[in-house]
C-alpha cells in the first residue's frame, strides 16, 4: 500500500511538471497608500538569465502587469539608457541601496527588481518593489515554474527515478549582470526558450495579483 501511494505521488509530480505547473505568492506593505505611486521603473532582472533579450522579456512581462493595474511604467531598456546618459554607477553595496539611488536619478517613487534562478527542471523567481524615499519594501513575492527544457528527454526514466528528482533543481544560482547592466558578457547563464517564457509570464502574473489596482471600474 505504501509503495502504491509513493508511485501515485511520483506520477502526480511528473504530471504536474509536464503540465507546466506554476505557483506564486506575494505580499504588500500593510496600510501603504499605493495611490501615491504614479510611476514605477523596472530597474533590473538579475540571476541566471544572462541574455539581454531574455532580461528584457521578463521586464516586459512585469510592465504588462503593471500597466494592467494602472501604473505608468519606465521599462528596463529605457531605464538603462537614462542611467547610462546620467553616468550612473552602482555602489556595489546592496541591490536595494543601488535601487534607491537609481530611482532618484530616474525621478520615480518606486522601482522593481526581479531575480530568476534556474534549475534543471524548474526556475524560481523573486521580485520586489522598493520605495525610493526610505528603501522600504512595498511589495515582495516569490514563485516557481517549469523550465520546459528537459520534459521531452525524461521519458520512462522519470518513473523509475522520479523519487530522486528535486523539482526545484539547483537553486544556488549565479548572479549575472547588475543594476543598469553593470556587468556584461562572459558569464554563464540561461536564455528563455519559448516554453519557459510562457511559464515565466504566468508566474509574473500570479506574483502581481496582490498589487493594488489603480484602475477604477469607471475607467475600464
Amino acid at each position: 500500500m505504501a509503495r502504491a501511494a509513493m508511485l501515485l505521488i511520483t506520477v502526480v509530480g511528473v504530471a504536474c511538471l509536464a503540465a507546466g505547473c506554476t505557483s506564486a505568492e506575494s505580499y504588500v506593505l500593510h496600510g501603504y497608500d499605493f495611490t501615491k505611486i504614479q510611476k514605477v521603473a523596472i530597474l533590473e532582472v538579475l540571476g541566471d538569465v544572462s541574455e539581454e533579450a531574455s532580461r528584457n522579456q521578463v521586464s516586459d512581462f512585469f510592465a504588462m502587469e503593471m500597466l494592467k493595474r494602472g501604473y505608468t511604467v519606465v521599462e528596463r531598456q529605457q531605464v538603462q539608457a537614462i542611467l547610462k546618459e546620467q553616468k550612473f554607477q552602482t555602489s556595489g553595496v546592496t541591490p536595494e541601496e543601488d535601487a534607491v539611488k537609481a530611482g532618484r536619478v530616474l525621478n520615480v517613487p518606486a522601482v522593481i527588481i526581479a531575480n530568476v534562478e534556474v534549475g534543471e527542471e524548474s526556475f524560481t523567481m523573486t521580485a520586489k518593489m522598493i520605495d525610493v524615499q526610505d528603501a522600504s519594501l512595498l511589495w515582495v513575492g516569490t514563485g516557481f515554474g517549469s523550465t520546459q527544457q528537459t520534459l521531452m528527454t525524461l521519458g520512462g526514466a522519470v518513473l523509475g527515478g522520479a523519487a530522486g528528482l528535486a523539482l526545484g533543481g539547483d537553486r544556488t544560482g549565479r548572479t549575472v549582470g547588475g543594476l543598469a547592466g553593470g556587468v556584461g558578457g562572459g558569464i554563464a547563464g540561461y536564455a528563455i526558450a519559448p516554453g519557459m517564457g510562457k511559464q515565466v509570464q504566468k508566474v509574473v502574473g500570479k506574483l502581481c495579483e496582490s498589487l493594488p489596482s489603480k484602475v477604477t471600474a469607471a475607467s475600464q
